[in-house]
């Protein structure tokens, strides 16, 4: 289901959904993974889902980066102290704590790098929850790559126009598609450990509901399906990204705080680093508005209604 009615574009096709409760005394058995092209993804297109999830509706919230959202620029620091996709990391990493410490004294988490699949990849706990950075290129809007990066993009790997795609910052190489979708699901088994359903967050794959996307992030979707095709118990969580903007906003004053608040902390964080950003470009077009369909996990493997509780809104 989707979480409110859109724009006349869109209005035969989507239903009014609010984001999942967190009513529930315990945490629910369920490892909720967001997959994000960019650092800034999730923040600006699946909140405050990731907050609520966060917060109580997972027993953990996993957040996978796959793109170093280096804007073609590799390790490069022009006239920054530090390379964009640092600052980017770090934006997030500050993002996910903010959340984790809702209402708890800060923690010092731990940041390591993990061998998945024969790939050393950057990973942060904290909490209840996992940060992972995969730092491929930036793969450009329509997925053409980068000059100084070598033209190398999720879609290009996937289209078998690069055999390989590999780290900005040398940490590794991806051989082909079906190695880098494998990295994946080797994260997706790590993390998940006895969890009995794992939802699966990305951005929606229709063209008609989610129009004129980035590539990365449609890449991004695909590689996270394509990782996750066999396991039992999933719930795919699509969202609409780059068109939310043209859409009405459909959050609540609580909910747009909660979106709202991520996002300004996600960009202090890039701004410590040394890295520019924009408040006013996304505020006006992004914040306030989440759009998302739910497509029910197979078999016996529904948590309790608390947990998916949803009502439905138009605005």
């Amino acid at each position: 289901m989707f979480r409110t009615a859109a724009s006349a574009l869109l209005a035969t096709a989507l239903l009014g959904a609010a984001p999942a409760s967190a009513a529930e005394t315990a945490r629910p058995d369920k490892v909720s993974f967001y997959f994000a092209a960019h650092q800034d993804d999730w923040q600006l297109f699946m909140n405050p889902s990731a907050f609520q999830d966060v917060i109580g509706a997972a027993a953990r919230t996993v957040f996978v980066h796959i793109t170093a959202g280096d804007a073609g620029l590799g390790t490069s620091t022009g006239d920054r102290k530090h390379p964009l996709y640092l600052a980017r990391d770090n934006g997030a990493e500050q993002a996910v704590r903010f959340m984790a410490d809702t209402e708890a004294v800060p923690d010092k988490g731990t940041a390591s790098t993990v061998s998945l699949n024969g790939h050393p990849i950057y990973r942060v706990g904290y909490r209840n929850t996992v940060s992972y950075f995969l730092r491929v290129p930036d793969g450009s809007p329509l997925g053409t790559g980068y000059a100084h990066t070598g033209f190398q993009s999720l879609k290009r790997l996937a289209d078998g126009d690069n055999d390989t795609l590999a780290a900005v910052d040398g940490s590794t190489a991806y051989h082909g598609w079906n190695d880098l979708t494998a990295t994946l699901r080797a994260i997706i088994d790590y993390e998940r450990g006895q969890a009995r359903l794992v939802q699966l967050n990305v951005a929606e794959l229709d063209p008609q509901i989610n129009p004129g996307d980035h590539s990365d992030h449609l890449m991004t979707a695909k590689a996270a399906i394509a990782a996750a095709r066999d396991l039992p118990c999933v719930r795919l969580v699509s969202y609409v990204n780059y068109a939310s903007s043209k859409l009405p906003e459909n959050l609540d004053l609580h909910e747009r705080d909660m979106e709202s608040s991520v996002f300004a902390v996600t960009l202090a964080g890039v701004q410590a680093l040394g890295q520019p950003t924009s408040w006013r470009h996304y505020d006006r077009s992004y914040v306030g508005r989440n759009y998302f369909r739910v497509q029910a996990e197979p078999g016996n493997c529904s948590l309790p209604a608390t947990e998916i509780a949803a009502r439905r809104r138009t605005r």
